[in-house]
């Protein structure tokens, strides 16, 4: 099933583009290493390609199964991640501001493994695969770190799934 961000609850409020809250997205994301490689510059010009949703509380902003046209980052209030398996409904983990949400799906297409949840009236940015197209059209520099640090993101998850599946049974952090 495929799903727009503002799409998903009838109360998600579209509040513009992220660059009009470049202050709050830089503050967001600036304590996440993933990060660090951006000047503050270049976030700003990021958040020019990102889209900027007000969620209320008990709203879900991802849904399991649904194809990943976009990847969300967490700008204000809270979120968990949760995963349905024999209608038993397990938190896999709670998303603070900066956190990046649906980067899997928005890279391999494929259906979306969980689920995301507000706790809190929160604010999103959205990165849809048509704005990363045009972000990778205008600046073609900006779009490449992008992608390398969605590609960071995703080795350092599967590092640390990995990690916990096998404990002590292989360092994957020696590489």
């Amino acid at each position: 099933m495929h799903s727009n961000f503002g799409d998903l609850q009838p109360d998600i409020q579209p509040l513009g583009t992220v660059s009009d809250f470049a202050n709050e997205f830089i503050e967001a994301v600036g304590p996440h290493h993933f990060f660090d490689s951006f000047s503050r510059q270049e976030t700003i010009l990021l958040s020019e390609y990102l889209d900027c949703f007000g969620v209320p509380r008990e709203s879900t902003v991802l849904r399991e199964d649904d194809e990943g046209d976009f990847l969300a980052i967490l700008i204000t209030g809270k979120a968990v991640l949760v995963k349905t398996h024999d209608d038993v409904t397990t938190t896999l983990q709670e998303i603070s501001p900066g956190e990046i949400i649906g980067a899997m799906s928005f890279v391999d297409r494929k259906p979306r493994f969980a689920s995301c949840i507000t706790t809190e009236p929160s604010d999103f940015a959205v990165l849809t695969h048509d704005s990363l197209n045009a972000m990778l059209a205008d600046h073609p520099r900006l779009g490449n770190k992008f992608l390398l640090m969605l590609l960071g993101l995703t080795a350092s998850r599967l590092r640390h799934a990995t990690t916990f599946m096998m404990p002590g049974s292989f360092d994957l952090t020696a590489e």
